[in-house]
């Protein structure tokens, strides 16, 4: 089969577009990182809603009403947990979380007894696992971001380890992956799976002993977020294959949406919060 040429240049702009805003948003303040994850946060939402939509259609009926109040919602979970770290003035985000997402709390019922013909469980189930599984991860993640002293650095580690083991699980799998890993996803194999979290944990841990920092942590933290962030990708295939789709959204051309972008970050981000509530901030 010839090279496309045409195909490798549309992945590869994209791509260099895609690390350009994300390493904007990573490195330039804490304001900057809130507003990208904040773009990220309803991107992942709009596919989540088309995804379950496509294999539950009681899901396309909900109201207006419900598509949004509940997005609006789960942001106020990002705004809520930026702590004491994110002020404008007089202007506290966390504050505004608390109270916006207070006043939707209230007025989301009401409006789905006001407006909705026929108010189905499993569409409220639904949305409760969005806010769970997009907003609670940003929101957590919002967290690490606005701790004092290791506030930069915590999202890093755990994006960076994410990458690098999407990247090296490709690489290893590529060359010598000969075992699937799960029917979910049948290019995926124990090989590459384990290839990828292990340079990722090496490579985390060589930047944590460059820059200083404890090493034992490093190393705990990559290694819940390779694992978790494995998990993450095969369970937003698990959705995927569910809806009957190949990507979640079309965002990103040659690299599908916002979904297939962050599955493995929406995983990941909870258990490192953990670990570090236990091992670090105690």
């Amino acid at each position: 089969m010839a090279f496309n040429w045409k195909t490798f240049w549309t992945r590869a702009s994209t791509a260099l577009i895609f690390v350009a805003v994300m390493l904007t948003g990573l490195f330039w303040n804490q304001y900057a990182f809130f507003l990208l994850f904040t773009v990220i946060h309803f991107g992942c939402w709009y596919e989540y809603q088309q995804l379950v939509g496509k294999f539950e259609p009681r899901y396309t009926k909900i109201t207006p009403v419900h598509r949004w109040a509940v997005q609006l919602a789960g942001w106020c979970v990002l705004l809520y947990f930026t702590g004491d770290q994110f002020v404008w003035g007089d202007l506290s985000l966390h504050a505004v979380g608390w109270w916006l997402g207070l006043l939707l709390l209230f007025m989301l019922p009401i409006t789905e007894l006001l407006f909705s013909r026929n108010i189905e469980l499993i569409n409220i189930r639904y949305s409760f696992l969005g806010v769970l599984y997009i907003s609670l991860s940003f929101g957590l993640l919002m967290h690490l971001r606005a701790l004092p002293e290791i506030g930069k650095i915590a999202p890093l580690a755990i994006i960076f380890t994410i990458w690098i083991n999407d990247t090296m699980a490709y690489l290893v799998g590529s060359m010598i992956g000969r075992t699937p890993l799960s029917a979910i996803s049948p290019k995926k194999t124990w090989e590459g799976t384990l290839g990828g979290i292990l340079l990722a944990v090496a490579a985390i841990s060589i930047w944590a002993w460059l820059i200083d920092l404890p090493v034992p942590h490093a190393i705990a933290i990559s290694l819940i977020a390779a694992i978790s962030g494995t998990v993450g990708d095969l369970l937003e295939s698990k959705l995927k294959r569910m809806a009957g789709v190949k990507d979640s959204g079309q965002i990103m051309p040659g690299h599908g949406g916002f979904l297939d972008r962050f599955d493995s970050l929406l995983l990941a981000t909870p258990f490192v919060w953990i670990y570090f509530q236990l091992f670090i901030l105690r």
